[in-house]
């Protein structure tokens, strides 16, 4: 059967692959579009099996926000670029309102129905991998939730609404009014995704952390001459500094670059006539702990076209 370029055509807007392809699909498949499109999919599946072991540390973090739930996805690809495809950028959007309805559990999410299709979010994935052309991957995924209160969030380096490089989300739990509280959360989240705090008190601090920071200092005391006793004095004190710059309710509020979080809290707690209590929070930072791979551009382009 003759191949037209109408019939190409049709297949490119039908699936999104490219011309020589689309061509390809028709030609093996005696010109039947239903299925050239499977032989593509076939194909592409097949591509972004091969793509999976790249490294993907760039694309988004997402948070999506409904009543007393949140959510917060972490979605990767290889560049930047991706990041700033709207199609890639809805589907992470997406998925973070899934996330919502599954408790944050990335295999329920993984296996859960992608809106409206008849597939599921991994499927959705591993055709997009295929489409885009660049390994993706739904790395992870987190919830908050409270029974009285609100769930805040705020996103750094946005590049869309609740899309961007860091995102966070916290949860207070209080009686005061709810606007109040909202506008509370956000400065909170905006201080969080700039100090990038361990834990909400002292008593939440890890103890291994707090051991081996105070084994570190006591080190320092004693090297410089310092008895032992004076150094573990001198040790007491440099700790408030260290939980100063870890602890988010000790950490100085970026807001206004003095008062503590502790007692800005406390603050408006009296103003509102109501306590404020930071149930938990969750940051997450694009890559974080990803090893990136550190070839050039010139070893990516020819990479690309050997493939």
């Amino acid at each position: 059967m003759s191949i037209t370029a109408q019939m190409v055509k049709e297949l490119r807007i039908k699936s999104s692959a490219g011309m020589m392809d689309c061509k390809k699909a028709l030609s093996e498949t005696n010109g039947d579009m239903d299925a050239a499109i499977d032989w593509l999919r076939k194909k592409g599946l097949a591509t972004a099996s091969k793509k999976s072991g790249r490294v993907a540390s760039e694309g988004l973090i997402g948070i999506c926000i409904e009543d007393n739930f949140g959510s917060i996805v972490e979605v990767n690809s290889e560049t930047d670029f991706v990041a700033r495809n709207v199609e890639f950028q809805e589907f992470v959007s997406s998925v973070a309102k899934i996330s919502l309805n599954n408790k944050g559990d990335l295999d329920d999410i993984l296996k859960s129905k992608y809106l409206n299709f008849d597939k599921s979010v991994q499927e959705v994935l591993t055709d997009k991998i295929a489409k885009i052309g660049e390994n993706m991957s739904l790395r992870r995924t987190n919830v908050l939730s409270v029974s009285n209160g609100i769930i805040a969030g705020y996103i750094h380096n946005s590049v869309k609404d609740n899309l961007g490089k860091i995102g966070v989300l916290i949860s207070l739990e209080s009686n005061a009014d709810k606007s109040a509280l909202k506008q509370l959360g956000k400065e909170l989240s905006m201080h969080i995704a700039a100090t990038s705090p361990s834990s909400i008190s002292v008593n939440d601090l890890s103890s291994d952390i707090v051991e081996r920071e105070r084994s570190v200092l006591i080190d320092q005391a004693m090297s410089s001459g310092k008895p032992e006793d004076i150094a573990k004095k001198m040790v007491e004190g440099r700790l408030k500094k260290f939980y100063s710059e870890v602890v988010l309710l000790e950490q100085t509020f970026v807001m206004d670059g003095e008062t503590r979080v502790v007692d800005a809290i406390t603050k408006l707690s009296k103003e509102l006539g109501a306590d404020i209590q930071i149930k938990d929070f969750i940051r997450f930072n694009l890559g974080e702990g990803i090893e990136k791979d550190n070839k050039n551009f010139a070893d990516e382009v020819a990479e690309q076209l050997s493939n």
